[in-house]
């Protein structure tokens, strides 16, 4: 089961940065939920800078960070394959966890960082799964009192 950002509905992917408010998860930046953080940026320039950290699946061309396009005028999208302009971001993230030039200091800590988002998606795939499951019940409890009601006012008129 998705969890969905409590603001615009759109699925929360684990990498996405996002707050929670009331007991409910949601982006930071609903229109931006995608983005590298500061922090993912600043370790993409200062260790990933010299090779490539990025491969299009689509045009099957590989790039270095700074070769990737922006679209400012439509959206604010970066991170996008010159080519054919696919957000390629969750692809740069993905190299970043994996880069041999990152300190193994700063992956492990970035590992620990992924690792203890897991808890608070898990517990809010549970409550959303729980949710459904009352509103079946709900559902069902009315559909069960709606033929009593019917079955009552038939044994009542003969």
């Amino acid at each position: 089961m998705q969890v969905s950002c409590s603001k615009c509905s759109q699925p929360i992917a684990l990498t996405d940065v996002i707050e929670s408010h009331n007991g409910r998860l949601s982006h930071v930046d609903c229109k931006r939920p995608h983005v590298l953080t500061p922090e993912e940026r600043a370790l993409v320039f200062f260790y990933c800078s010299g090779h490539t950290v990025v491969r299009c699946p689509a045009c099957d061309v590989s790039y270095r960070y700074t070769e990737l396009a922006a679209d400012i005028l439509v959206g604010g999208r970066t991170n996008l394959c010159p080519r054919c302009r696919r957000d390629l971001t969750e692809a740069i993230r993905a190299h970043l966890f994996r880069c041999a030039m990152l300190p193994s200091e700063v992956r492990r800590r970035a590992q620990a960082v992924r690792e203890a988002a897991q808890p608070v998606k898990e517990t809010q795939e549970l409550r959303d799964r729980s949710n459904v499951l009352i509103r079946e019940a709900e559902a069902a409890l009315f559909e069960s009192q709606r033929a009593l009601r019917e079955a009552m006012s038939k044994r009542k008129v003969s």
